[in-house]
């Protein structure tokens, strides 16, 4: 027989059994409430509570990484340091760290800048100047920024994403690239500069033969934030194929403003039918600067490169003022949106070899001060950003990057419509954990802070500004572990003489 006195402390152990069970529901359903209405955290208002584990194993994750799983430097497509980095960015905390660098400095291709004995004084820094794009167009544009936001549709991205963006872009004072999608209300509502991306269905601009419309085309340049237009031969992710937007994020507003049916697969042609030569590409480019009035560009990925040369001397038997305003490479290591992983793993080369080589083509063709020089692929962190204009870049772009600024976390779900944090997303359940007035304010610091450690570096290196670094302020280490002057290894060209 069991005595009372046990029998009375099971029942005190029962009670407080049960007062710890609702106190554990209590508090759940206090979090619940708590997550769900709060606006700083995408994950936690999407997945109340259980979002919480998220921060706490973030924590954790360093230590368990150290014994038991890859370090911080090895994650792909964007390793774990440089994410928080960007995320220290966007939450204005600068890239401040402590107890020295965890990158390796020897791996052959690390890039080292070479800082100056005597650096430039705060007193004597030079506001970076405007980089002007299209002399020759009725509106020549005046870039204030070296840093921006790389072509990402809507469709692609959510409105509150493509929103965010807008405001940061305009709170920031960088341009806004609109992506292949078209132009949305998300992207003018912010007020900030846009570049209008032409892709080859013509998507905002197309007639009902898929071909472009003129009457379309003068609407969006109508629109005073509309700075440039971009035509689009190909994308890092999948050069040679068009862009991809699965029927199920083809929502009634997204067809609307593409200019096709909602619901179904949206697949561009893989190139432009307008455009089989440098010829025809020089006539579209001017076609579309005389309708609108406005610097035109394009974008590729660098593969083969003969046809550059020959569209320069193309242009200056046409004239000066038949080149593109701007050329934007594409990194062929992948970009933001769904792709053949053929394409993105196996074509095209990346920016490392891509941007050196079209620029030392435009010195030798005597263009480099006629075409400007737009870059992306990757480079999300200051140091990428630098190397770019020093190498001969007049500007950096980032679609990754600005993407993490306001919650993405690389969960590999961008052709899913499962977007845990809303960035990719076209559910409207998902979607709600993205406030776009706070992740503005992410996306405008972390631009400010990118181009003010660019600043700082081009400081470092004795220069008043980012665009006065040269490839001589650049080393990169060898095979043997040694460093060499980047201006050593891919010197300047000399400018041909013209017939």
């Amino acid at each position: 027989m069991i005595p009372s006195w046990v029998l009375d402390i099971l029942g005190v152990m029962a009670q407080l059994f049960i007062v710890l069970v609702g106190v554990v529901a209590a508090l759940i359903v206090l979090f619940w409430l708590i997550d769900s209405n709060q606006r700083a955290d995408a994950v936690r208002r999407n997945y109340p509570v259980v979002g919480r584990f998220r921060s706490l194993f973030i924590r954790l994750g360093e230590f368990f990484r150290t014994y038991m799983f890859a370090l911080d430097r090895e994650e792909l497509p964007f390793n774990r340091a440089e994410r928080e980095a960007v995320n220290r960015m966007s939450q204005g905390h600068g890239n401040i760290i402590p107890f020295g660098s965890t990158k390796l400095l020897t791996p052959a291709g690390t890039v080292l800048f070479v800082n100056c004995p005597y650096p430039v004084l705060e007193q004597d820094v030079a506001q970076t100047q405007p980089c002007e794009f299209g002399p020759y167009a009725d509106k020549p544009y005046l870039a204030p920024s070296v840093f921006n936001i790389s072509g990402m549709s809507y469709g692609a991205l959510s409105k509150p994403a493509v929103r965010a963006l807008s405001l940061g872009a305009a709170k920031a004072g960088i341009w806004m690239n609109t992506g292949e999608g078209g132009v949305s209300p998300m992207h003018l509502e912010g007020g900030g500069d846009i570049v209008f991306q032409i892709g080859t269905a013509k998507y905002g601009v197309r007639d009902k033969n898929g071909l472009m419309s003129d009457d379309k085309l003068r609407e969006i340049a109508a629109h005073d934030t509309v700075r440039m237009f971009e035509v689009k031969l190909a994308q890092g992710a999948k050069p040679g194929k068009g862009g991809l937007l699965p029927g199920e994020k083809v929502n009634r507003e997204i067809a609307k403003i593409r200019g096709i049916e909602p619901f179904r697969d949206s697949v561009s042609p893989n190139r432009h039918p307008e455009i089989f030569d440098n010829g025809s590409l020089l006539d579209f480019i001017a076609h579309v600067r005389s309708v609108t009035g406005k610097p035109t560009g394009i974008k590729t990925v660098i593969g083969a490169y003969g046809w550059l040369e020959e569209l320069c001397d193309l242009i200056w038997e046409r004239g000066i003022e038949s080149a593109p305003d701007f050329i934007t490479i594409d990194s062929g290591d992948g970009g933001t949106g769904a792709a053949p992983m053929p394409l993105m793993d196996n074509v095209g080369l990346t920016v490392r070899e891509a941007l050196p080589l079209v620029c030392d083509i435009l010195i030798r063709k005597g263009l480099k001060d006629r075409i400007r020089l737009v870059v992306s692929g990757k480079m999300i962190t200051p140091s990428g950003v630098a190397w770019a204009l020093a190498v001969g870049a007049d500007a950096v772009v980032s679609a990754r990057g600005f993407m993490f600024s306001i919650g993405c976390i690389q969960s590999l779900k961008c052709d899913k419509n499962t977007c845990p944090t809303g960035v990719t997303t076209h559910k409207k359940s998902l979607q709600r954990g993205l406030q776009p007035k706070q992740k503005s304010l992410k996306a405008a610091e972390y631009a400010k802070a990118v181009i003010k450690d660019v600043e700082m570096i081009a400081h470092s290196c004795g220069v008043p500004e980012p665009r006065a670094l040269k490839r001589k302020h650049v080393r990169v280490v060898g095979a043997d572990g040694t460093t060499r002057p980047l201006d050593e290894i891919m010197p300047y060209p000399e400018v041909e003489p013209r017939r």
